[in-house]
């Protein structure tokens, strides 16, 4: 290690002879022949003769790792016997020693204030802080952390060590904004991954100061709330006023002005003051449109601020739409077919259903319209909420003939819609059903009312 006190050993050095050891054949003494290089002494090591211990013989400060040339030395050892007499036989190895680094050099600082802009509302990397550290780049004595220690209260930047530079990567992490402050000074301090060793601390030049301008750039309008919500019943009256709209512009030293436009209006139901944001209707607000989805209908709008270039913001209007009861409820099926002879005087079954919401709907009331049909042929008996079957009184001859069937809902006032029941007597003879006379042919009785009661089953399942 650097820096070691003098006489630190290194290592051992050991030789093997196959004479006899009892002999002075076998007994060995070591020397240091050469060392490579010779700087700063040319005597940096010492071995001991007879144990062959290698030791440091310079002081502390010439083991400086950061001022070797090179912190790896080559010692040729040469070992020989006859305890070292000139007529001894000799041997070599090379000893290899590395000085090893130690945590003995704080990072700095290359100086001591750094620069950076940034508009507001970005994010990234604003500006590199470079450190000189003299330890080894290979070990966490030169690897740097960096820690901000003043002047960031909102969490608004963070910093984190470049691995392949060592420098300090400073980032924005949440927009700034130049309404709220347009300057920005940061401390922040280096420290090593490892510790200084016990004499060395880290010093001034440990910290540094950023100073951080924000640059102003044309925002946004913003709408609030977003989305705005308004709640009217359907079918008012074409110009009721609906909301005005709020945008504010966050440019609040620019002093600009906004314009309001209709940026999506799918069914075409709105006008918009460009001025002052107030929104009305157009056209009637219909809850039953294929525009409208679960009551809601979405709008979107535009607020333009006069910034060169202009900046646009977007906001959602939703249109909760309550239900009146504008809608008369309607029947199926609107055709149907009965024997001339059938014993079962059962015609069809009938189903009602309405576009409106509930109370508007069911229970439905099913009649025949008696001002338009006799007493005593028709006969309509209710199922449920929702179905009615319509059977015949007795035979009738084979031909068509048109029911007129009149359908109230629940709603207040109530919606009444009267449609026609087209009934085709037809000539059944040998299981063969024969309408021709009464209109194109059609499907026989029972399978009409099968199908009719398998709709029932499922609605009422």
């Amino acid at each position: 290690m650097e820096g070691s006190p003098t006489g630190t050993t290194v290592m051992r050095m050991t030789a093997f002879d196959a004479d006899d050891p009892a002999t002075d054949n076998a007994l060995l003494r070591y020397n240091i022949r050469q060392q490579t290089p010779d700087k700063p002494s040319p005597n940096m090591f010492y071995i001991d003769p007879e144990k062959g211990d290698i030791v440091t013989v310079v002081s502390p400060a010439l083991l400086d790792r950061e001022t070797l040339e090179n912190p790896k030395y080559e010692l040729i050892i040469e070992a020989q016997d006859m305890a070292g007499l000139d007529v001894g036989l000799t041997g070599t190895a090379t000893a290899t020693i590395v000085i090893d680094d130690k945590n003995d050099h704080s990072p700095k600082f290359t100086k001591k204030e750094f620069q950076a802009t940034v508009e507001e509302g970005a994010v990234g990397v604003i500006v590199n802080l470079t450190v000189e550290d003299k330890d080894d780049p290979t070990t966490g004595a030169w690897r740097a952390a960096y820690t901000i220690i003043n002047g960031n209260p909102g969490q608004s930047f963070e910093i984190h060590t470049n691995p392949q530079t060592n420098e300090g990567m400073l980032s924005v992490i949440k927009p700034l904004d130049y309404e709220i402050s347009a300057f920005h000074t940061l401390l922040i301090k280096v420290e090593n991954e490892d510790p200084l060793v016990p004499d060395i601390t880290y010093g001034p030049s440990s910290t540094a100061t950023v100073h951080i301008t924000v640059l102003d750039v044309n925002e946004s309008p913003v709408f609030y709330p977003d989305p705005m919500t308004v709640t009217r019943r359907e079918n008012a009256s074409v110009g009721s006023v609906l909301l005005t709209l709020n945008a504010t512009d966050p440019d609040s030293l620019q002093h600009q002005t906004i314009r309001y436009s209709i940026y999506k209006d799918p069914a075409g139901w709105l006008n918009i003051n460009p001025i002052n944001g107030s929104v009305d209707t157009s056209a009637v607000l219909d809850r039953e449109s294929p525009f409208v989805h679960n009551s809601v209908y979405t709008a979107l709008f535009l607020a333009i601020d006069s910034g060169d270039p202009p900046a646009t913001g977007t906001g959602t209007l939703l249109i909760t739409l309550e239900d009146v009861n504008d809608n008369g409820p309607f029947i199926y099926p609107t055709v149907a077919e009965v024997c001339d002879d059938a014993k079962n005087l059962s015609v069809v079954v009938l189903g009602a259903s309405d576009k409106d919401l509930h109370p508007n709907t069911d229970p439905f009331k099913f009649e025949i319209h008696k001002q338009a049909v006799a007493d005593k042929v028709w006969k309509i008996s209710k199922i449920n909420n929702t179905h009615a079957l319509v059977s015949l009184l007795q035979n009738l001859n084979k031909a068509n003939y048109n029911l007129p069937i009149m359908v109230t809902d629940s709603g207040k006032p109530p919606m009444t819609t009267v449609t026609e029941l087209r009934v085709q007597v037809c000539s059944c003879r040998n299981s063969k059903v024969d309408c021709n006379s009464a209109g194109a042919p059609r499907a026989g009785l029972a399978a009409l009312l099968l199908t009719a009661l398998l709709g029932l089953a499922c609605k009422l399942a």
